[in-house]
């Protein structure tokens, strides 16, 4: 197959991956001891204990506003390094201050830590380095020329300034905003920004720099004809800017320090959205992007300019749901992309500037030990990167080299506490670790409760268990009541479709939590039995936490009781529901409705429709995993009705009021995201309302509005008194995500 072709060929696959050659891997230990993993590696000058590199996940919020790293960045990247890791690297630091304006806010403040400002910030890195070595770990700092076309395009608003980019082009949040092209004598000033930048983290005992050239931010900008449509420049040619700027700092570090680069193999544009990228008015421009053969080309000519060693993947912003894989994308997606590049190298000798081979780091949801190692095995890369994987888990190095994988926390993919929480205005923490990003305030180690007293944890969803285990840690007697004959609350039929997989394995992995705390004599599960006022009371219990989770919203239309209409919870716990079934209609496009929607076109071949009241669906979900259910779900022809309501449930189908103006947004628009509801955007089209009734015919009813808090004994328990202290947690206080719920309720127990 042509390097081209394979674009084309994983575009295709990742929607159905499971029919293909995509397998659903699981925290499994069949090639335990992990040789290849755990084998040491030298990069340039620097010998790294084995093959697993943390990826820059954030550190955005997680500095002082002076850019000088603090105790909770220290804390949060040292963690990684105390668990195993061999090679940390940090998010981004821009060195393009002044020069971009969408990496520094009012007061010459930023929300990225600086290596650049002064002085007073090296002391913060240099204690970082110092905190990472402590534990036989490496770290090299993310440069980067900044954000580019990609950057908040608040600075219009905020500094009278435009964001900048290679060439004129659409900013990517708004784009009626242009972004205005860089001088070649401010472009020059970044080169120099990135040598003196190098030289610093040098100086501050930081053991690499590592460029971010992928993803469309603006070194990539600088460095792709579809961005950079420069003709009268020095930087005209797509290669130049990136190749001076290595130069430039191997020139200021000297021939022993590591140089990693981030790129893409491709923007994979094209592959992703065909003849439509000349009919989108903000992707026009960049149809002519980076070849793979021009992207090989030019990797080899950044080697013999000084880069040592490459991480690579696919796709950019406007396809996000390539460079930040979600839930419903396939573990090892890039890992043919690596495969590519080992080949290349291999077969034009290329080396680095010390006479050694360059390593090819693969990326993209590797974060189970048997399956990093097969790759690794198998000669696809050299080294893997996990990224989310490391905040879920912040000891998978030394479980996975003492075989002890089944205790693994696997991340789940959600991307609601590492990237939608920072995009939003706050740091990057993690969904099932609710220790990531504050390992400077709750100790690894459980401090031991000062009187020991006896608990009722009542329901084993997330919440239920993660209260249950802490809690036990602490020393107190705990009794955990489940309702139903197995752990996982709703967990159990969200993990149903096959693109749930990750969150199949957390089932999993709560399962055996539990099992692990019943040989714990103080801890007793019962499972299959109700908790109610009368065996709550009878347990004389100091405390009773409850973690009942949430119920379906059922809303007020008419024929909501007819025996065609279920909720989505109930269609995905009985597949016999689904027999024979020709079209499903449901209402709500929120995560779950959408999701279910993808379950039923791809796994059961059902036709579909969702209707959503308002302008967009999954309109909480972060972009990766919202661009990339909604790009399959038109691909596969389930149709959605935004700006519609129904009214009526017939025996046969639905019947609906659809605003059918042309001024409707396209429910299908990926390469936009959705921008946060604090921020106003005062370019954005004005939807006019014409209302058509329509009837849609279906064989079932699917019921996805959402979910309200099932707190209906918590407050009988504190109306009546049963127990001293009565709290609630997860579901029942803040309905549908885990992050929540697994924050609440180790937040809640730690203080008990």
């Amino acid at each position: 197959m042509s390097n081209d072709k394979i674009l084309d060929t994983l575009e295709n696959q990742f929607g159905n991956w499971w029919q293909h050659n995509f397998v659903a891997p699981k925290m499994t230990s069949k090639l335990y001891p992990y040789t290849a993993l755990f084998s040491p590696i030298q990069i340039n000058g620097v010998k790294v204990k084995n093959r697993i590199v943390m990826g820059p996940m954030g550190n955005i919020n997680m500095a002082e506003e002076t850019g000088r790293p603090n105790q909770m960045m220290i804390s949060y990247l040292a963690e990684r390094a105390k668990g195993g890791t061999g090679l940390i690297t940090t998010g981004l630091i821009p060195i393009s201050h002044g020069i971009d304006s969408t990496v520094t806010e009012l007061g010459k403040l930023s929300y990225f830590p600086r290596i650049d400002r002064t002085r007073t910030v090296m002391s913060g890195w240099r204690e970082l380095a110092q905190s990472v070595h402590a534990y036989d770990s490496k770290i090299f700092i993310q440069l980067t020329a900044g954000l580019g076309r990609v950057g908040n395009p608040q600075c219009l608003l905020t500094q009278l300034k435009l964001p900048v980019s290679a060439s004129w082009n659409p900013n990517f949040y708004i784009p009626q905003i242009p972004c205005k092209r860089l001088s070649d004598c401010k472009l020059n000033k970044l080169i120099k920004r990135f040598g003196q930048a190098s030289a610093d983290a040098k100086a501050c005992g930081l053991d690499g720099v590592y460029l971010h050239g992928h993803e469309g931010y603006l070194l990539e900008q600088l460095t792709n004809p579809a961005f950079n449509r420069r003709k009268l420049s020095k930087y005209a040619n797509y290669q130049t800017f990136g190749i001076k700027t290595v130069q430039e700092i191997r020139k200021r570090v000297g021939p022993k320090y590591p140089i990693m680069y981030r790129i893409d193999l491709s923007l994979a544009l094209n592959a992703t959205y065909k003849d439509k990228l000349t009919k989108i008015k903000s992707l026009k421009k960049f149809k002519n992007e980076r070849t793979i053969a021009q992207t090989l080309d030019y990797m080899k000519n950044l080697v013999a300019a000084g880069v040592d060693m490459f991480d690579v993947d696919l796709g950019c912003y406007d396809n996000w749901w390539l460079p930040h894989p979600p839930s419903s994308m396939p573990s090892g997606c890039f890992l043919d992309i690596s495969k590519i590049v080992k080949d290349y190298f291999a077969k034009h000798k290329v080396v680095s500037n010390m006479g050694l081979p360059v390593p090819v780091v693969a990326v993209g949801k590797l974060g189970y030990p048997d399956f990093a190692e097969q790759a690794l095995r198998d000669n696809m890369c050299d080294m893997i990167m996990l990224a989310r994987p490391l905040l879920a888990d912040a000891e998978w190095a030394n479980k996975a080299y003492r075989g002890d994988t089944k205790n693994i926390r696997p991340c789940i993919g959600c991307h609601e506490a590492c990237i939608k929480e920072f995009v939003e205005g706050g740091h990057p923490q993690c969904a099932v670790n609710p220790r990531t990003a504050f390992e400077d305030v709750f100790s690894q180690e459980m401090p031991k409760a000062e009187k020991q007293k006896r608990i009722a944890v009542v329901g084993a969803g997330p919440a239920g268990i993660t209260a249950a285990k802490t809690l036990l840690l602490r020393g107190h007697i705990v009794d955990l009541y489940e309702a139903s004959t197995s752990l996982g609350g709703t967990l159990i039929p969200a993990s149903v479709p096959q693109i749930k997989y990750e969150l199949k394995n957390y089932v999993e992995y709560l399962t055996n939590q539990v099992k692990t705390l019943q040989k714990n004599k103080n801890f007793t599960l019962y499972l299959h039995t109700p908790a109610n006022i009368t065996n709550l009371k009878q347990g004389k219990y100091d405390v009773i936490i409850t973690a009942t989770g949430s119920n379906i919203i059922k809303p007020k239309i008419e024929g909501i009781e007819n025996k065609n209409v279920v909720t989505v919870t109930q269609a995905l716990n009985n597949p016999k529901l689904l027999k024979d079934k020709k079209h499903i209609v449901i209402i709500g496009g929120g995560d779950s409705g959408c999701e279910t929607a993808y379950y039923l076109k791809y796994e059961y071949g059902i036709d579909v429709d969702i209707i959503e009241m308002t302008g967009a669906v999954m309109s909480q979900s972060c972009t990766a995993n919202r661009g990339h259910i909604m790009h399959y779900l038109q691909k596969a022809g389930v149709k959605i009705h935004n700006l519609s309501t129904v009214t009526k449930i017939l025996n046969n189908g639905v019947e609906i009021d659809k605003n059918i103006s042309p001024t409707v947004p396209d429910p299908y628009n990926t390469w936009q995201p959705l921008l946060p509801e604090n921020i106003n955007n005062p370019l954005a089209p004005k939807v006019k309302q014409k209302m058509q009734k329509q009837t849609i015919n279906a064989d079932l009813v699917i019921i996805a509005i959402g979910t309200k808090p099932n707190n209906q004994l918590y407050n009988d328990l504190v109306t009546q008194n049963v127990a001293p202290e009565i709290y609630n947690v997860g579901d029942s206080i803040t309905p549908g995500k885990v992050w929540p719920a697994t924050k609440s309720a180790y937040r809640r127990a730690r203080t008990i």
